[in-house]
């Protein structure tokens, strides 16, 4: 029988700037998804720029894959060939600068308020 897991790496957390995920050891897993669900933005169009990493250790990364935009309610994608410590790594972009609904100036930081898991198999 396979076994699987879910960790939630981050749990209601506001990002914004440039931010990191909790690391993960996931060295027993043979397959890897991510989940990230937006549960608010602050700013038209706000969005996120995320790659995921690796780490022999879990205290030296380097990335695994190429960055990809998160701008959905929940977005998700697979990692492969991974090594011991995984974690996502990114940066809370700017939308167009007008709120889309009322075409207001949106001022302030643009940020998000997101989970995200990771889900292992072996």
């Amino acid at each position: 029988m396979r076994q699987s897991f879910t960790a939630v790496l981050e749990r209601n957390r506001t990002l914004s700037g440039e931010f990191t995920t909790e690391p993960y050891e996931a060295a027993w897993a043979g397959e890897a998804r991510w989940f990230v669900r937006t549960l608010e933005r602050q700013g038209a169009g706000t969005h996120l720029k995320v790659t995921t990493q690796v780490s022999p250790d879990g205290l030296y990364w380097c990335d695994l894959e190429p960055s990809r935009t998160v701008s959905g309610e929940l977005d998700t994608w697979s990692s492969a060939e991974f090594g011991g410590w995984l974690r996502l790594k990114g940066t809370v972009e700017p939308g167009t600068g007008a709120d889309a609904s009322t075409g207001a100036s949106t001022d302030g930081e643009p940020s998000v308020k997101v989970l995200i898991y990771l889900a292992l198999k072996a």
